[in-house]
């Protein structure tokens, strides 16, 4: 096993599957099992969940709407998804904590730094939620703060291509994979890998990033081994 301690990043859209909005119980129960075979294996997982299946924060301030209500509304939406994904984990007996940057003490625990990483030590899988409790910025920054928080070796961003392109593979059958990256050259090239302040975060803290198929059974797996599937933009 090439890292013991991982934050996994995934989208909300991940969790619709080939629905148009929501949360598909096929696809959740689906990456359920995929982080129980890496628990089995003595890592120890932190997750961050997107909220982009339930409501976008930056979408809805395009609309008129305030963004920093926009922004809080996205928050709620990744305590939803979190608190799903808790659920399916819990089902296949698989120990979760659900923390979240806003106080909500009936549904999550408060995000305490020594808390969250007592419970990684424990073999828990916790799962942050309500990003960083800021509007005006994302779950990917929220993702990156954590990783760092916990120590974590590595941030595992689970999409659905199987790594970074020169282009997007999905509108452009040219598009050549790199299977490693430095930080600095994603930022020569312009390349989309996260949003910038999470990127300069990562880069800052020489904390790498793995992109991968999450929707590829095993594919989680294989990353925690240190499998070459993937990106790995290091330095």
């Amino acid at each position: 096993m090439k890292y013991k301690r991982i934050l996994l990043k995934l989208s909300g859209e991940a969790l619709m599957g080939d629905s148009q909005y929501g949360i598909s119980p096929e696809k959740i129960a689906e990456y359920a099992k995929d982080i129980q075979t890496i628990v089995d294996l003595g890592c120890q997982v932190a997750i961050v969940i997107g909220g982009g299946n339930i409501f976008r924060g930056v979408q809805a301030a395009n609309s008129g709407m305030d963004r920093v209500q926009g922004d809080y509304m996205g928050m709620l939406a990744t305590v939803i998804n979190g608190l799903a994904l808790q659920s399916s984990l819990e089902y296949i007996d698989v120990n979760t904590r659900l923390m979240s940057a806003i106080k909500m003490d009936e549904i999550a625990e408060p995000f305490i730094r020594r808390r969250a990483v007592r419970h990684l030590e424990k073999g828990r899988v916790v799962i942050f939620s309500a990003g960083t409790g800021n509007p005006y910025f994302t779950t990917d920054t929220a993702a990156t703060l954590r990783a760092i928080e916990v120590e974590a070796d590595v941030i595992l961003k689970g999409t659905r291509v199987d790594g970074i392109y020169t282009a997007d593979p999905e509108k452009d059958p040219k598009a050549i994979k790199y299977d490693t990256i430095t930080f600095d050259e994603v930022y020569q090239k312009g390349l989309n890998v996260m949003d910038m302040t999470a990127f300069t975060l990562c880069n800052e803290n020489k904390l790498p990033i793995m992109v991968f198929n999450m929707n590829t059974p095993g594919n989680l797996l294989n990353a925690v081994k240190g499998k070459e599937i993937g990106t790995l933009v290091n330095f």
